[in-house]
């Protein structure tokens, strides 16, 4: 092992932290008998502030932390947009989906595309989400866990992978979604904790580097660092790769929505914690409160890799995925160094024991329940655990690939362009269009499911040799995603008029009657209102937008 700059006490706080965490995820099982319900959906008994902050440590991984800081010290705040965006998207969970998914008392999301669509799509969807898991919850977070581990430690960073899936596993697969969001909850606390003293010290550091004022800090900095709209010449000018990210602000506009309606409101990974929920009430207040922890991330996740590019440029160079376990060596004392370490360990656990009982709960209810009906509820959790384990292996495996991307969070959300197209589409044009068919749910499911693996494979240079889709043709992956949703909801309205029309129970069980139901239905409760409360975040969200453009 090479020299880290963790000594015996942060050593000592990492791991005190790891047998505490442990030790509160089985204890919080101890005496509860391990049913489905407990196992998959921890009772349905969640308060909201614990769905808000388990929905947060669900989406914040390591991913974020050392991705995030990467972005920063690359591109700057613009990256911030998928944080920012996540409300606005987070607002529709609570105010869209949410209404069906306890009105129809489902356990899974692939389970509400069978009430509407029929079980084809179900069984597809199902599939899908353990590939989305595999590949973007688990994969990625466990490679951006082990580049920070093999800074620190020395570790090699496939035997760091091996290290940390077998701790995070552990809780997890014994003790389900009671003692993830459990977990999740003081994993919430610790990540924005550590967050938040690595950016103080950062800022603390800079008089040391001449920066005293903000100007100076400006005139340090890349132009348009500190900007979160971009237009496409400016975002070209931040970095070489700027052209490639595409992230003007109209693909903010256009893009993000088809990424953050499949990941924050049709992914079983997160979505599982809103169904966990003991009232609709909860889960809506649960969605809106983790909406408001997602202004946090632009400053405490995203302003230290900014504030990095000033200070250790010379030692990061055009590595930028070390930005984070470079600004966590040379600027933390002993003790609070253990402590971020300790937050970087709570992001990766929460979204790696998300992931896995996400999978498992796909596996057993919606692949091993029907296609076995006679399952038997303690089969049902023993399935799940096998599959946890299972695809804990293989993306174990595909974490390898990490390396292979610019940016780790610039990684996932390339997958997320290529596979959230088709989903997206199902969701949101399930539940406002009368006219859309079971027939035409599988076939865009198929069709764009073919047509996001083409579109990644031509811009994956591993398999491609080059990125043909973004340099030759121009289009980035957010303007990626936004073409594809086009082209899906060309084929499901095409699809759905060729086709018989949908049972008319099915849509009155998952359809809004008018798109203007989602506002005007039901009595107005005053200043308590999920309407109201939503509204309210909307124009905290326009005026930080108005702050930062």
């Amino acid at each position: 092992m090479k020299d880290s700059g963790i000594g015996s006490i942060d050593l000592l706080i990492i791991l005190v932290y790891i047998i505490g965490i442990l030790a509160i995820g089985l204890i919080s099982v101890r005496r509860k008998k391990m049913t489905s319900i407990n196992y998959f959906l921890a009772g349905r008994s969640s308060k909201w502030p614990i769905v808000g902050a388990a929905l947060f440590a669900s989406n914040i991984s390591t991913i974020h932390m050392v991705g995030l800081a990467a972005s920063g010290y690359s591109e700057g705040l613009v990256w911030g947009n998928f944080e920012w965006m996540a409300v606005f998207t987070l607002i529709l969970l609570a105010l869209i989906f949410a209404p069906f998914y306890f009105k129809t008392k489902i356990a899974t999301l692939p389970e509400f595309l069978e009430k509407r669509y029929g079980s084809a799509s179900r069984t597809f969807v199902a599939f899908m989400g353990i590939i989305a898991a595999l590949f973007i919850h688990l994969g990625m977070s466990l490679y951006a866990g082990a580049v920070v581990f093999e800074s620190f430690f020395g570790i090699d960073v496939q035997l760091s992978i091996i290290l940390i899936s077998i701790v995070t596993a552990i809780y997890t697969v014994i003790g389900g979604l009671k003692s993830v969001m459990l977990t999740e909850t003081v994993q919430t606390i610790i990540l924005i904790s550590g967050a938040v003293l690595l950016t103080i010290f950062a800022i603390l550091e800079l008089p040391r580097h001449g920066i005293t004022s903000f100007a100076i800090f400006k005139d340090a900095l890349k132009y348009g660092q500190l900007s979160m709209l971009h237009s496409s010449d400016s975002i070209k000018a931040l970095s070489p790769a700027g052209g490639n990210t595409g992230l003007t602000w109209y693909a903010v506009l256009l893009g993000y929505p088809v990424l953050g309606i499949w990941y924050w409101c049709t992914d079983q990974t997160h979505v599982q914690r809103v169904l966990s929920a003991r009232s609709l009430e909860d889960a809506q207040k649960g969605s809106l409160f983790a909406g408001l922890l997602k202004i946090l991330p632009v400053f405490i996740l995203i302003l230290p890799g900014v504030i990095g590019y000033i200070l250790y440029s010379d030692i990061i160079g055009a590595n930028a995925n070390q930005t984070f376990p470079v600004l966590v060596t040379h600027l933390l004392p002993v003790g609070i160094k253990g402590i971020v370490a300790a937050a970087l360990l709570s992001a990766l656990m929460s979204v790696v024991a998300a992931a896995l009982n996400s999978s498992a709960t796909l596996m057993s209810i919606d692949i091993v329940k029907r296609f076995r009906p006679k399952t038997s509820d303690r089969e049902q959790v023993f399935f799940g655990r096998i599959a946890a384990v299972v695809i804990m292996i293989a993306a174990m495996l595909w974490s390898t690939q990490g390396g292979n991307f610019s940016s780790i969070f610039e990684a996932i959300n390339k997958i997320a362009a290529a596979m959230a197209p088709p989903i997206t589409t199902v969701f949101l044009l399930g539940v406002f269009s009368k006219r859309g068919t079971k027939e035409a749910s599988i076939i865009t499911l198929c069709l764009g499911f073919v047509l996001g693996i083409i579109s990644f494979c031509f811009d994956y240079v591993p398999i491609s040799g080059k990125m043909y889709i973004t340099n030759d043709w121009g289009i980035p992956f957010m303007m990626q995603a936004w073409w594809l949703f086009c082209f899906n909801c060309i084929i499901y309205y095409v699809v759905s008029y060729l086709t018989p029309r949908p049972d008319p129970r099915a849509i009155a069980e998952c359809t809004w009657r008018s798109p203007f139901s989602v506002i005007t239905q039901g009595k107005f409760k005053g200043v308590k209102d999920i309407r109201f409360l939503a509204a309210l975040l909307l124009l905290f969200l326009a005026v930080m937008y108005g702050i930062f453009k």
